[in-house]
């Protein structure tokens, strides 16, 4: 069992929150746009400034390297592969999203439909982000070794 490679935990972590943020811009944009603005308007709220949306994306960002970092944390024991990384992805989202639905639910800021509509959103993008950031993660020791069959 090798250590953490916290240089390809970085990198797949980018990958990883590249792909969150996009998935939210989609969701946020177009799918919910209209909704979260009404319910930000019955808040006599305004909708997100050029700040608020670079925290969003740091967010993102800082979600993927957790993920991915779970990912690796977890590895040695479940082995490596897309099942490993879904599972870490699942983890992140009962995480991150439970916590979005609680704070919904005891201060009632969104809607219940862009509750559920992000929370089924986030059940299948948190995952597949963590797939594709967890492609890039390998261990220290294997990341440099040679390729099976070179020449010592």
């Amino acid at each position: 069992m090798g250590s953490i490679n916290h240089m390809r935990v970085l990198m797949g972590g980018v990958v990883a929150g590249l792909v969150i943020n996009i998935g939210e811009f989609i969701l946020n944009g177009p799918i919910l746009g209209g909704l979260i603005e009404a319910d930000l308007a019955n808040l006599g709220l305004g909708a997100p400034t050029g700040s608020d949306i670079a925290i969003f994306v740091t967010h993102g960002f800082v979600i993927g390297i957790i993920a991915v970092s779970l990912y690796a944390a977890i590895r040695p024991r479940f082995g490596a592969g897309p099942g490993t990384a879904v599972k870490a992805g699942v983890m992140v989202w009962v995480l991150v999203w439970s916590t979005f639905l609680a704070m919904n639910a005891t201060m009632d800021l969104f809607s219940d439909s862009v509750q559920w509509i992000t929370m089924a959103w986030g059940a299948v993008e948190m995952p597949l982000a963590t797939v594709a950031g967890a492609w890039l993660y390998q261990e220290a020791e294997a990341a440099t070794q040679a390729p099976v069959g070179a020449e010592a």
